[in-house]
């Protein structure tokens, strides 16, 4: 048995959420991570991921779907959580190694959040802070310095020079 064994059957095993191994037989088997990091199972309804610095967790649904748009582990690093429910019950996360979170609710969709960004909205309160659950994942403004994030209630704005900002929305 290993460390993903053991987290499938945690998890519940063919009759929990994760379901059976993906082509049962041939090619279930664990694999080396593509960054040869680790190790990784894939199930009909996600993967377990495991690495002596991470343990094992499952990634699935559309954290999942978005993990692997923005490259996986190549990109995030591997998942340090299973996917958890948030304290206010309305969304979910993961958090990744190399300092990155996905977050999603049923009205904003899967969103990345990393780097300073991350920091800055995590030591407001995350989701519980004023801006709320992210609705875009971090990207460049237009004058080519600033990187921000959209949240629910406001944006986060980065430059190298300056840091981090917050900008509240005000509804009118």
């Amino acid at each position: 048995m290993s460390a993903i064994d053991d987290k499938y059957a945690e998890l519940g095993g063919p009759g929990g959420f994760l379901g059976q191994p993906v082509d049962e037989g041939a090619g279930s088997e664990e694999m080396d991570t593509a960054t040869g990091g680790g190790r990784v199972r894939d199930f009909q309804g996600g993967s377990i991921y495991w690495s002596e610095a991470t343990g094992a967790h499952e990634v699935h649904g559309a954290i999942r779907v978005k993990w692997a748009q923005l490259g996986g582990e190549r990109a995030t690093g591997l998942p340090l959580t299973d996917e958890l429910g948030t304290p206010d019950g309305v969304g979910r996360f993961n958090h990744f190694q190399h300092g990155w979170s996905i977050y999603w609710t049923p009205e904003t969709g899967a969103h990345e959040v990393h780097g300073d960004i991350r920091n800055r909205w995590e030591s407001m309160g995350w989701e519980r802070s004023q801006l709320g659950y992210p609705t875009s994942d971090e990207r460049q403004a237009p004058d080519g310095v600033t990187r921000f994030s959209d949240f629910q209630g406001g944006t986060i704005l980065w430059t190298a020079a300056g840091g981090t900002e917050v900008r509240q929305r005000i509804d009118e």
